[in-house]
């Protein structure tokens, strides 16, 4: 017996619409951070002392750059649907969790794109 209408059973969705592709992408985005962080973490551990002309030199390199960007990219997506779920969980006040919502895919998408921005001047010299 399922608790489901027979339109969601057809259209694999459940109460909330959205079925389990939001699940699949925060999963799936976890999983692309554990190697990313991982790497970035070591890659800073081995850097430890460097000064500000190794640090460049490390991060004009193409493949650290590359690296660097979907570390960046994934983290922020990451950090916008998780707590994204948090502000429809917990806010109540309909304006409120809008405008949190709101708030936080615009600061993400800000945040996330000065970090792309600022790789990519390293990578291009300037």
């Amino acid at each position: 017996m399922s608790l489901r209408s027979p339109l969601g059973r057809i259209k694999g969705l459940g109460i909330a619409h959205e079925g389990v592709g939001h699940w699949w992408v925060h999963r799936l985005g976890s999983l692309a951070l554990v190697p990313l962080t991982i790497w970035f973490v070591a890659s800073l551990v081995s850097l430890a002392g460097a000064d500000y002309f190794a640090m460049r030199e490390w991060m004009g390199s193409p493949v650290v750059a590359g690296l660097l960007i979907m570390l960046i990219v994934a983290m922020f997506h990451h950090a916008s649907m998780s707590l994204g779920v948090v502000i429809e969980d917990y806010v109540h006040n309909e304006a409120a969790k809008i405008a949190s919502l709101i708030a936080v895919k615009a600061a993400t998408v800000v945040l996330s794109l000065i970090g792309v921005l600022s790789v990519l001047s390293v990578l291009f010299g300037r």
